[in-house]
């Protein structure tokens, strides 16, 4: 089996729950403290071994692309100046040996549709999938790291998940399955934002996949379901029954940034460990009387 060497990130989404700061903004590039969302996930994924990011996006997605090219201009500009710290900063946003592909998906099909987009880069190799807006922070070993050490392992499919709150299984793809040992399920089903009374269990699938190269051929039978798209959740139920995958509770802690309340605790909790500004936040949060001194140090030890 080959190592999981590329990632995909599904980046045409609309954000529409951000408007109007969308409007010509992509969601991926809402900054948490002082990077961008698609930066930490491509952070993540080069932790993890991936040196092919491929990015499918869509209209008024340029300044992704942008991002992750050089700007001459810019480094000119500091250089001149002396400003060597940001500049180190600028250039280092990527190593040198990794490479960005962007693949535009022109219609708006979910995301079965454009992962498939991705399938002439991926060819028939193991890959990644990364959502941008599920940013996880785990300091001792990042989530897709965790993953990959488990797929080198047990050479299959993997997918990212955590217990949810029942109420809210209707927001997310459910699997049903096999325990086979704490944090780890051998999945026998998965259904896509099931009622609360017809979901399997609690156990949500977040975004953070990796899949074998058969669901690029799986994607193209399934027909459209849920919201009239192509659902990632179908192919990969069809991928179960030729294929062991496994649901894998990782050890860290996710932000669900596709929402306000879950972007603004983002915002927070890493502004109140970061190393330059998290001790003069923590010193204003106190001005506003709120007690940091535990907080912080259960969320450096998440």
């Amino acid at each position: 089996m080959k190592k999981i060497k590329k990632a995909v990130f599904p980046v045409a989404g609309m954000g529409t729950r951000f408007l109007p700061a969308t409007k010509a903004n992509p969601k991926e590039m809402l900054p948490v403290v002082d990077k961008p969302l698609i930066q930490y996930a491509a952070e993540e994924a080069v932790a993890a071994g991936v040196d092919t990011l491929i990015f499918v996006t869509g209209r008024n997605k340029r300044s992704i692309e942008d991002h992750f090219d050089t700007a001459y201009e810019m480094e000119r500009e500091l250089e001149i100046k002396g400003k060597h710290k940001m500049l180190e900063v600028l250039r280092g946003i990527l190593p040198d040996h990794v490479n960005c592909v962007f693949i535009r998906q022109s219609e708006a099909l979910g995301l079965g549709h454009a992962v498939l987009c991705a399938k002439p880069v991926v060819n028939n190799e193991p890959f990644a999938v990364i959502l941008a807006d599920d940013l996880i922070r785990a300091p001792e070993n990042p989530c897709l790291s965790q993953m990959v050490d488990l797929f080198n392992y047990q050479h299959c499919s993997v997918l990212g998940t955590e217990t949810v709150p029942k109420a809210d299984v209707s927001s997310y793809g459910i699997v049903d399955g096999t325990e086979v040992k704490p944090g780890l399920m051998e999945v026998s089903g998965i259904v896509e934002k099931p009622a609360v009374k017809d979901a399997p269990s609690t156990s949500a699938v977040v975004g953070r996949y990796i899949l074998t190269p058969r669901i690029f051929e799986l994607l193209e039978a399934t027909e459209r379901g849920a919201g009239n798209e192509i659902q990632l959740t179908d192919a990969i139920a069809e991928l179960l029954t030729e294929e062991r995958v496994l649901a894998y509770n990782f050890d860290g802690v996710r932000y669900d940034c596709g929402s306000k309340l879950g972007y603004l605790k983002a915002q927070v909790e890493f502004a109140m460990v970061h190393d330059e500004l998290g001790a003069d936040f923590r010193h204003y949060l106190t001005q506003l009387g709120i007690d940091t001194k535990d907080n912080v140090v259960k969320i450096a030890k998440r």
